[in-house]
Parts: structure tokens; sequence; C-alpha cells
């Protein structure tokens, strides 16, 4: 989000940024996550910190999107009011734009964390971590038990997120009605 979200805003708000901005985040969203790492290793060595660059790079174009779409829906008479109140750019972002914006913004924040985790169970093929060292383990000594040890959790994870995320995105909502 710490990345993502004001890259949605400044795509929102300067045109010129969004056919790159969102081109670029959809060519790394496109690249398969395996790839990406034997990309980043080179970079940033074998471990965790090219994981979590992996994952701030996937999370980026969902996030990036929503923020986007969700700026983009607040209605332009909603706007002009807030310039009618003497808002700076900055107040109408903060106490208009990003508040009615925030049940998409957090959609989106819903599908770059499901996403997440999935992919950060994939990078304990680099040396990572996670449960993901569970699942392979599993795998080369063919072992179920081990599988679902790591694949389970990871399930249970991504579903609760999910449903964590959902839950605020419909309060958001509901709230603003």
């Amino acid at each position: 989000m710490l990345v993502g979200l004001p890259l949605g805003v400044l795509v929102a708000h300067r045109p010129a940024w969004r056919r790159p901005v969102l081109g670029l985040a959809n060519v790394f969203q496109t690249i398969p996550s395996l790839a990406l790492f034997g990309l980043l290793i080179p970079v940033f060595g074998i471990g965790a910190w090219t994981a979590v660059t992996a994952l701030v790079i996937y999370a980026l174009l969902p996030i990036i999107r929503n923020t986007y779409a969700g700026i983009s829906g607040v209605d332009p008479a909603v706007r002009e009011a807030g310039r009618g109140m003497g808002m700076t750019d900055g107040e109408l972002l903060r106490l208009v734009e990003l508040p009615l914006a925030a049940g998409v913004i957090l959609a989106g924040v819903r599908v770059a964390t499901v996403v997440s985790v999935g992919i950060a169970t994939i990078a304990a093929a680099i040396g990572a971590g996670g449960l993901g060292v569970y699942i392979f383990r599993g795998v080369a000594t063919v072992d179920d038990t081990l599988i679902l040890a790591g694949a389970i959790p990871a399930a249970l994870l991504a579903l609760l997120a999910d449903g964590l995320l959902g839950f605020l995105e419909r309060r958001l909502v509901w709230r603003q009605r």
C-alpha cells in the first residue's frame, strides 16, 4: 500500500502518467512468480529480501488500479463542492476523494493480500522460508502429511485474510450509504 496507493493517486490526477505506470504494473503482473524470483536473485540474492520485493511488485497492480478507479469514480459535483468550500488539492484528496474511494481501494488491497499469500508460499523455493517450506519438502520426499502441513495453513491464511478484508470492505461501503 505504501507504494501502490501513491501511484494510484498519481495516475488518477496526472493522466500523462496513467499509461506508463499501469502498463509497467501490468507487465510485472504477467511475469510468472518463479521467473520474477529468478530475475530478482542476481540483484537481491537468495532469501527474504527477494521475496518481499516480488510481493511488493505483485501487489502493485490491484492497488494502483483500484485506487485510480475509486478516485476517478468520485462524482465531479462532490469535488466541485469541496473546491467551492475552499479546499486545497491535498484537502480534497484527503477529506473527499480517498474516503469516498476507500471501498474500491480496499477491494484492491484485498486482491493484493490474497495474491501475496500465494506468492509468499512459493517464495520458499528461493530460501525465504514460510509455509511453502513444508510443501516443497513434502513434494521432494513424497510426504502428503508434510505437503498438507504447509498447504492447509496457507490456504486458511488466504481465506482468513480475504474474509477479514471483505468484511471491512462491506462495513466501509455500508457506512458510506
